[in-house]
């Protein structure tokens, strides 16, 4: 056997072994799944829910007990820690890049017309404007001793929009700090990876068809990311659509108007630094329309985007436009195999 055959040997034994050393982990948090992939020998499992129940305890909405919970009930005994504090900042910071197209003050107004829109029959002006006194992401001030200062005692922070990005970067640099070089985390659709996968390539993470999914089990590629490293968040096909004069709408509340968004994008899908940041540029490229979005992504270079447009003369509905540097960070659908990690259930 010569020397190449041998180093060959070698080098497919070593990544074979590799694969053998990687961790899969699945499970329920948050209201959705998630799928965890990681390089090494210990299952990290209960440690990682418990940051679950940790970020739970400070951003959910659902529990009375977490801190957005008693801040949203003027609790004022309330100080912020430094899941919440992160999570303001980035939200404020984004918001204030999109002219608050991203909003985390909205909550009421998504209560308001329901999940899929069910209590649009009964939403009228008037309700609508009631509570658009009290959306405004500048009326939220973190004072010097960690309390939140909020301009009317009925305005509401509502965090689900960016908390599960959010997740997923806590869990990776979780990781990280023990060693972990190549990870994915994918919470309810959003991940946050670095390094390679257990065949030592790139991630791969599927973007899915814009089709009506409420139920989520929308399998269907319609591309398909390769990325080593940043967090990756989609807006706008896992809900349900609304019709309107024969137009297709994603289930997106404009911040401004109060009213559901009529804009261009079916699907927006966000690559960022971390995936906290993609996940609330996700929401906000749906509300500002594919105009405006590209707009940004033109000067924000740490920003990359695949937005799949309605586009009814088009076959199926609908078109792709994506930013130039993102074209040699995908591999078309012909290619897809079964190990292709869905952007809605990735592993």
């Amino acid at each position: 056997m010569n020397r190449l055959t041998i180093f060959i040997s070698l080098l497919l034994f070593w990544v074979s072994l590799d694969a053998q050393n990687y961790v899969f982990l699945e499970g329920d948090a948050f209201h959705t799944t998630y799928h965890i992939s990681y390089q090494g020998k210990e299952n990290y499992q209960d440690s990682i829910e418990s940051l679950f129940r940790e970020i739970d305890n400070s951003l959910s909405m659902f529990n009375e007990k977490s801190l957005l919970s008693r801040i949203n009930s003027n609790d004022s005994s309330v100080r912020i820690n430094h899941h919440l504090r992160k999570v303001l900042e980035c939200g404020r910071k984004v918001s204030k890049h999109t002219d608050g197209a991203f909003d985390m003050t909205v909550g009421p107004l998504v209560n308001l017309w329901g999940f899929g829109f069910k209590n649009r029959g009964n939403v009228t002006p008037a309700m609508v404007d009631s509570l658009l006194r009290f959306v405004d992401y500048k009326s939220i001030e973190i004072d010097e001793e960690g309390r939140v200062r909020k301009n009317d005692s009925r305005t509401i922070l509502d965090a689900s929009s960016i908390a599960k990005g959010y997740a997923c970067d806590v869990v990776g640099e979780w990781l990280s700090q023990r060693g972990v070089r190549n990870y994915m985390v994918e919470i309810g659709g959003e991940v946050s990876l670095r390094g390679r996968n257990s065949k030592g390539k790139p991630w791969s993470i599927g973007i899915n068809t814009p089709e009506e999914d409420s139920l989520s089990v929308n399998k269907k590629v319609q591309d398909v990311l390769l990325l080593t490293n940043g967090g990756v968040a989609t807006s706008g096909n896992y809900r349900k659509f609304y019709y309107k004069e024969g137009k297709k709408y994603a289930h997106t509340i404009d911040p401004h108007t109060g009213y559901p968004v009529q804009q261009d994008i079916l699907s927006s899908t966000v690559i960022a630094e971390d995936c906290m940041t993609a996940d609330a540029y996700a929401t906000a490229f749906m509300v500002m329309g594919s105009k405006r979005a590209l707009q940004i992504l033109a000067k924000d270079k740490s920003l990359m985007a695949y937005f799949i447009l309605s586009s009814p003369n088009k076959k199926g509905g609908y078109r792709v436009v994506y930013s130039p540097s993102l074209k040699e960070k995908l591999r078309g659908t012909k290619k897809v195999s079964s190990n292709t990690n869905s952007s809605a259930s990735g592993r």
